[in-house]
């Protein structure tokens, strides 16, 4: 049975810092017919659901602890059973969203291997310290979060976030992958590691 990869958009606000914005989140789904992953837990649980259907879920991945990634994490956590991961580097801002609650920790390296495929565990930090990518070599994908998106990195404007060490994070880890690699990001449109890799110095530029 081949793997497949589901994509459900849930919209809601993102609030940090004081402020709050309206945003649609990308959720992506990863497994086959029997079982998956959920990558980020953003608004609304109905949706996700939906789109899971009867399939076993053996986690539910955040990218990151922004509020918006996470809303829905423990309400899926409660319909599927399966154990919520996040890098440890972002309890504070899980802590702000789901105070108490617990969740197992994501590892850089780690490999969570479902329907066919395995998903590779990259800590890039900078969006925030906590901040994880997902490489599926096989399917030639990478889930990105908030770290890299069509046209350049994720923000480093509040807190918890650095744009030296998000550069960096994408520098030394996503852009190596080979150029083909589809990216599916966070938010908005999809692109490759060979579209972005150019405007690096462009990113840098801007940034600065």
């Amino acid at each position: 049975m081949a793997p497949r990869i589901d994509h459900v958009v849930t919209s809601g606000t993102f609030s940090l810092d004081g402020g709050t914005w309206d945003v649609d989140n990308n959720i992506w789904i990863v497994g086959d017919d029997d079982e998956c992953v959920i990558i980020d837990a953003a608004h609304s649980a109905a949706p996700i659901l939906e789109a899971v259907g009867d399939r076993t879920v053996k986690a539910i991945v955040l990218t990151h602890g922004h509020n918006d990634h996470v809303t829905v994490a423990p309400e899926l956590a409660a319909a599927t059973g399966a154990p919520i991961l996040l890098h440890p580097g972002d309890d504070m801002l899980w802590e702000q969203t789901h105070p108490g609650v617990a969740h197992d920790n994501l590892a850089d390296g780690q490999e969570i291997a479902v329907g066919g495929t395995v998903l590779h565990v990259i800590n890039t930090p900078g969006h925030s310290p906590g901040s994880s990518v997902l490489h599926a070599p096989d399917l030639g994908v990478l889930f990105s979060g908030d770290t890299l998106f069509a046209g350049g990195p994720g923000a480093t404007g509040r807190s918890f976030s650095s744009f030296d060490d998000i550069i960096d994070s994408i520098t030394d880890k996503l852009l190596p992958l080979p150029p083909e690699t589809v990216v599916h990001t966070g938010h908005g449109d999809s692109t490759t590691i060979g579209d972005e890799a150019p405007q690096r110095a462009e990113w840098i530029k801007r940034g600065r």
